[in-house]
């Protein structure tokens, strides 16, 4: 058990398109706006577990055309993110966002993420702790994956939220949030190249 601990630990404090937009949203709207954004991002892991743990995600993502749509969908879902975080407050910018992304845009995030179905995968199909009772075993790593999940998003928000709140020039928070958004679109940039690979 303790092993699967660590895995959801190092597995989910790196970051990636949920753990950055979270700070990004965090940093470009604040702490209770960010805390909507992260309600959504937590149903839709859950989401993703649940589709993952019934089986589902595989035979989905088993037909290389839905792959292909849902990498493209995900793509062009993390590129619009990133340029609402980039261009949060901003009255300059061709795209004005005033407002933060919502619970929705989490749930949508995450159904579209592939690194949460990697990492639920990864971490449902692996680490047995109670071979003999896999409905238990399914049920603590719910649990532990929650558990450790929630603490790490607040703390990325909270850490977003901070810069948020500090009394920066608009220079510098402009600047901010243009590497947190370039942040993700050097994810965004990781996970194709990986994806080629295969």
């Amino acid at each position: 058990m303790f092993t699967f601990f660590a895995a959801v630990v190092f597995l989910i404090i790196t970051p990636g398109p949920g753990v950055l937009t979270t700070a990004g949203v965090g940093s470009g709207f604040g702490f209770r706006p960010g805390l909507r954004y992260v309600t959504g991002l937590f149903i839709g892991n859950n989401l993703v577990g649940l589709a993952v743990i019934t089986g589902l995600a595989a035979v989905v993502l088993s037909v290389p055309a839905i792959r292909i749509v849902l990498t493209v969908a995900s793509v062009a879902y993390l590129c619009y993110l990133a340029a609402k975080i980039a261009f949060a407050g901003s009255k300059i910018a061709f795209v004005e966002a005033k407002t933060a992304p919502g619970m929705l845009n989490g749930v949508l995030l995450q159904t579209i993420n592939p690194k949460a179905y990697a990492v639920n995968t990864a971490l449902y199909a692996g680490f047995p702790f109670l071979p003999d009772n896999l409905v238990l075993e399914t049920v603590a790593k719910v649990l532990i994956l929650n558990a450790v999940w929630i603490p790490v998003h607040l703390g990325w928000l909270w850490a977003g939220a901070t810069l948020h709140r500090l009394n920066l020039p608009e220079s510098a928070h402009r600047k901010i949030n243009y590497a947190m958004a370039a942040s993700l679109l050097a994810v965004v940039a990781l996970a194709l190249y990986a994806s080629f690979l295969k």
